[in-house]
């Protein structure tokens, strides 16, 4: 049990890629936490309440993780106690085995915390050794929870800056048509080359913290109308259409971009076993992002802007094939995490969430 715990704790927080293994504690511990954290969240009708229930659970899930290891670590130990038949002086307690593992109990917690409060004494070698292992162990496993919370933070904050900007890029959802409108200026060609590097960049990161860090994924935007996930699914769309149907400079750094965030939603879906839903979503068909009078929608807003069409009747099938490389593995993510995807054209009455601000 100890070093089960101790294996899950290095593998979840200091390993620098994805752990292998089917029983490991940490899968099994957001299996059973959050299918029924999801199914309240889904069933609760006020979209406001649901989101800031889902937002809850990444915060709430890592302070619990960190319970179930200590508390492993605490009974693994106290049972190595048990097992040696209770080596120590316990004024409190009797000959009983249920006062022999209370007592046990008490010196790995107070052992694990580094208390030292030493009213209960050793009387063995082993027991002291394991002491003093324990008590190593302990200081190490809180070294590890304060170096792993300011990670996190960082790799959340710095996530949440590029969904952040692109609220005046590509609007509140962000859609690939709005992202296209807004860069069609003199100029704007160049702009968009630079902001697909920079979302390549973000994809590759994504790729690196979220596929370390699973735990990630749950953590939600500040903001109900904004999410990584619908960030980098618009990202791809934008791509998508700058590859089959919208020809101009950034053509080729969309191909670029494509492939890199493609790559990270693929690899986090695998992360979750997501391949079962990707696979049902397949076969189903699953809800049409884009339908052909949608497809027209987004022809003629491009258009309005002053963006040229390549012209080609190819280019509708092209854009499908490109949206089956990635839309399977973004719906079985959304459907898992709870969020929801971008559409391909504004909604109506969709405003910039830095245009809602009011000042306080």
């Amino acid at each position: 049990m100890c070093l089960s715990a101790i294996l899950d704790a290095f593998q979840t927080i200091i390993l620098p890629r994805r752990p292998v293994g089917r029983f490991r504690i940490t899968k099994f511990f957001y299996i059973l936490t959050w299918k029924p954290w999801g199914a309240i969240a889904r069933r609760t009708r006020d979209p406001k309440v649901r989101e800031q229930f889902y937002s809850m659970y990444g915060p709430a899930s890592l302070l619990l993780l960190l319970a179930v290891w200590a508390l492993l670590l605490v009974a693994g130990f106290a049972l190595l106690f048990f097992g040696l038949r209770t080596p120590f002086a316990d004024p409190m307690a009797d000959a009983s085995a249920l006062a022999r593992l209370r007592t046990d109990l008490y010196v790995s917690g107070t052992t694990l915390f580094t208390l030292g409060i030493g009213d209960v004494l050793p009387r063995s070698l082993v027991a002291r050794a394991l002491i003093v292992l324990e008590s190593g162990t302990g200081l190490g496993f809180v070294a590890l929870v304060i170096g792993y919370v300011p990670v996190l933070y960082n790799a959340f904050s710095h996530r949440e800056i590029s969904v952040a900007l692109l609220d005046a890029r590509a609007g509140s959802p962000p859609t690939s048509t709005e992202l296209l409108r807004r860069h069609a200026f003199a100029g704007g060609q160049e702009a968009l080359v630079v902001l697909l590097v920079e979302w390549e960049r973000w994809s590759a990161e994504i790729l690196e913290s979220h596929i370390s860090y699973p735990i990630l994924c749950y953590y939600r935007s500040q903001h109900d109308n904004q999410s990584w996930l619908s960030a980098l699914t618009a990202m791809l769309d934008s791509c998508a259409l700058l590859i089959s149907v919208v020809p101009g400079v950034a053509s080729r750094q969309a191909q670029l971009t494509f492939a890199m965030a493609r790559h990270a939603l693929v690899d986090l879906g695998h992360v979750f076993h997501l391949e079962k839903r990707e696979a049902a979503w397949r076969a189903s068909g699953g809800p049409n992002r884009l339908p052909p009078e949608n497809f027209d929608r987004v022809c003629e807003l491009t258009q309005e802007a002053g963006l040229r069409l390549c012209g080609d009747p190819e280019a509708p099938a092209r854009l499908t094939a490109l949206r089956a490389l990635y839309e399977p593995h973004a719906q079985a993510l959304a459907d898992y995490l709870g969020m929801s995807l971008p559409g391909w054209i504004p909604e109506p009455r969709a405003k910039d969430q830095w245009k809602t601000v009011e000042a306080v």
